[in-house]
């Protein structure tokens, strides 16, 4: 006596391909793109290494030229075997000249700090009216803002010299302080918006209930949230402020002379100054290298601020 038995059924649809060998070579297929990811990010990282070198190149043979002679110096082409020596060094700190760079240090750092607390003191309230309690038409602020920095300042530079010459303001740390608070201002309101746009609105009504003035929400709430986009601002201005060049050259001169004003000094007619330029950008540039070193965790958190939602 024979028994039947049903035939059995193929599974079909999505779960065939999850039984059985793989078909048509999906799986060798899904197992080479599971490796695609780190094999990219392998490539962008040495991509990013060879970038960052590249980069870095003109400043390390700043570095190395500004150990060596003029006369190793000014060889075509450079001797990278030169002696090295720390007469540029020497000539920068005035041992040889007779002239100190400590007065010009000490006017960029004092215009540059300045500047900075006064654009900071600025721009974060501007910011939380364009912001967190946007006022009418706020676009266009924000345009005008933004248009104040379309004109090169080369073409005010001879209204402001003719004005600072009107009312007594040459040669005056506190004039150069005004004119970078107004340089970096516009830059600073943009940032500052954008991160105070990223603070969360529970926490300004909840302090509104319990009684907190303006000034108490922009201490206590706003100020601990977005530090690290204040931070950020406060760096860049600080480095804009620094490296400004045209308007200390034009408007200042012997009391209020700034260090990128002293390093262009150094050039001369004779042509033999490589050296000491170098040695004096090199000096010059370490204390923006030392604030953004130790805002570095900070830089990087604000100007990622609101990146990722």
């Amino acid at each position: 006596m024979s028994t039947l038995t049903a035939p059995q059924s193929t599974p079909s649809g999505p779960t065939a391909l999850n039984t059985g060998a793989p078909r048509h070579g999906f799986g060798k297929f899904r197992a080479k793109s599971r490796m695609d990811p780190t094999r990219n990010n392998t490539a962008a990282g040495i991509g990013a290494w060879l970038l960052a070198l590249l980069f870095a190149t003109p400043v390390l043979w700043m570095i190395l030229t500004s150990f060596h002679s003029e006369t190793d110096a000014a060889t075509n082409p450079p001797s990278i075997a030169a002696n090295l020596t720390l007469d540029a060094y020497r000539e920068f700190f005035g041992a040889s000249s007779g002239v100190s760079p400590w007065p010009p240090m000490i006017n960029s750092a004092t215009a540059s700090i300045l500047s900075t607390i006064l654009v900071l003191a600025l721009a974060i309230p501007a910011a939380y009216a364009l912001s967190i309690r946007p006022v009418k038409k706020w676009t266009d602020v924000m345009f005008f803002f933004l248009s104040t920095k379309m004109m090169p300042v080369v073409a005010a530079i001879l209204p402001l010299y003719l004005f600072a010459r009107t009312v007594g303001a040459l040669d005056n740390i506190w004039f150069l302080i005004l004119m970078y608070t107004s340089m970096n201002l516009p830059i600073a309101v943009w940032m500052m918006r954008s991160f105070l746009a990223e603070v969360p609105e529970e926490m300004l009504e909840a302090a509104q209930i319990d009684g907190a003035g303006l000034l108490l929400i922009l201490r206590k709430i706003i100020a601990p949230v977005a530090m690290p986009g204040i931070a950020a601002t406060a760096l860049i201005c600080f480095i804009f402020s620094w490296n400004e060049l045209l308007l200390a050259r034009v408007l200042t001169g012997v009391v209020a002379g700034t260090a990128p004003v002293f390093l262009t000094g150094f050039v001369s007619g004779q042509g033999l100054f490589l050296a000491k330029v170098c040695a004096a950008a090199v000096v010059i540039s370490l204390p923006v290298l030392f604030a953004g070193f130790a805002a570095q965790d900070k830089l990087v958190q604000g100007l990622s601020l609101g990146a990722v939602k």
